[in-house]
């Protein structure tokens, strides 16, 4: 292959990333509703791309649940069932309660101590602010994720976080669950401050079932 070829393909490959990157972030911030479909001759247009990098971006958005491509139809915004929610949560439970398993094992008590802290700034600005979501750049899960030491499973918990948070695209109604997250939160960063791992994988456990449940009935769907 020659320089010029590689060159080539190696400027597309850059375009396909950086186009995945932005598509995955209209269709999580909402930009693209649930069952959109996605038009390709605008949307490569609007992105000033040729239309070979924004369908490798496609397929892997694809890959990773956000996306449904239909034969001689096009791709999709993902919507999804109730069975599948429950499935997305029934996942996110069994990875991340290892998670907090491994997170007592492994991290450091200034780790630790770091998570408290995250909870108390976090308690302060809901404080501040009674009616916002939990804020994002606060997140727990991503934090413990960090402090498990396990990329896989944090590749693997990050897909389904944004499959849930797309499914929560499908309703305009939110669950106000900010402030019991952070109860709960509280409680699973207690259990993790005595090392007790058995513990903190209840906490996490009680915490997304009750995420669960939230999700399900704004969705409007049958909540056990």
């Amino acid at each position: 292959m020659n320089d010029t070829k590689q060159a080539r393909l190696d400027r597309e490959s850059t375009f396909s990333r950086r186009t995945e990157t932005v598509l995955r972030d209209m269709i999580l911030d909402g930009q693209m509703a649930p069952g959109e479909r996605i038009n390709e001759v605008s949307l490569s247009q609007a992105l000033g791309i040729s239309r070979g990098p924004l369908r490798e971006a496609i397929q892997r958005l694809a890959a990773e649940g956000l996306l449904t491509v239909i034969s001689h139809r096009g791709a999709f915004v993902r919507t999804f069932e109730q069975y599948q929610v429950e499935e997305l949560y029934e996942l996110r439970t069994a990875l991340e309660c290892h998670v907090v398993r491994l997170v007592c094992e492994r991290a450091s008590d200034e780790d630790i101590e770091g998570l408290s802290d995250l909870v108390r700034e976090t308690d302060e600005m809901l404080a501040a602010a009674p009616d916002s979501a939990y804020p994002a750049d606060h997140d727990l899960h991503s934090r413990l994720i960090a402090l498990s030491g396990n990329e896989a499973i944090g590749r693997a918990t990050l897909e389904a976080q944004r499959q849930i948070l797309l499914a929560r695209r499908m309703s305009a109604k939110a669950p106000a669950r900010a402030r019991d997250a952070l109860h709960e939160h509280r409680a699973l960063v207690k259990a993790i401050q005595k090392r007790d791992a058995d513990q903190a994988g209840k906490a996490m456990a009680a915490h997304l079932a009750a995420a669960r449940r939230g999700a399900l009935e704004a969705l409007g769907f049958t909540s056990d």
